[in-house]
């Protein structure tokens, strides 16, 4: 199975990537959130040969539901409209949570004092390996038979 990763944010979209047969997360790139990020995620999406999408689900610090949890939500509500309106199948879409993920990624780029340049940041490096992050959770503790279950329809 091949996943395709996502950290939506509300400027920039992590992408990361994943063979769950090696079962290690790779980040990809950085989509700006401008207007055109269906077009660069669907395309993603088909170059990675992904059967599987992994978003992001902000939580707060008592693991609730925010704002900020309902505009991820509806992105990947729009995303998948959008796959069916270019003729697409509608992709499966599974969320892992991802807190802290970013402060991770800041750490893991940054090194022991997590200085993170502005360019690193624009760039979205912090993005990109936060998605990352986010999907190596999920390979960790996923069920991939379910999962290929799921995807064959059963």
């Amino acid at each position: 199975m091949r996943i395709l990763a996502l950290d939506v944010g509300e400027k920039r979209v992590g992408v990361a990537f994943a063979d769950t047969s090696v079962r290690i997360a790779i980040p990809r790139a950085m989509i700006p959130v401008d207007g055109n990020e269906f077009v660069e995620i669907e395309k993603q999406f088909r170059l990675e040969k992904a059967n599987l999408i992994v978003a992001g689900q902000p939580r707060n610090s008592k693991g609730e539901t925010t704002a900020q949890t309902e505009w991820v939500y509806a992105f990947i509500a729009s995303l998948k409209s959008y796959f069916i309106e270019h003729g697409q199948p509608e992709p499966l879409v599974k969320f892992q949570d991802e807190s802290l993920t970013s402060v991770q990624a800041e750490a893991i780029l940054g090194g022991k004092h997590h200085e993170i340049s502005r360019q690193d940041r624009a760039s979205g490096k912090v993005d990109s390996e936060a998605a990352a992050l986010i999907l190596q959770d999920f390979l960790e503790s996923a069920n991939f038979q379910q999962l290929e279950q799921e995807l064959k329809g059963e």
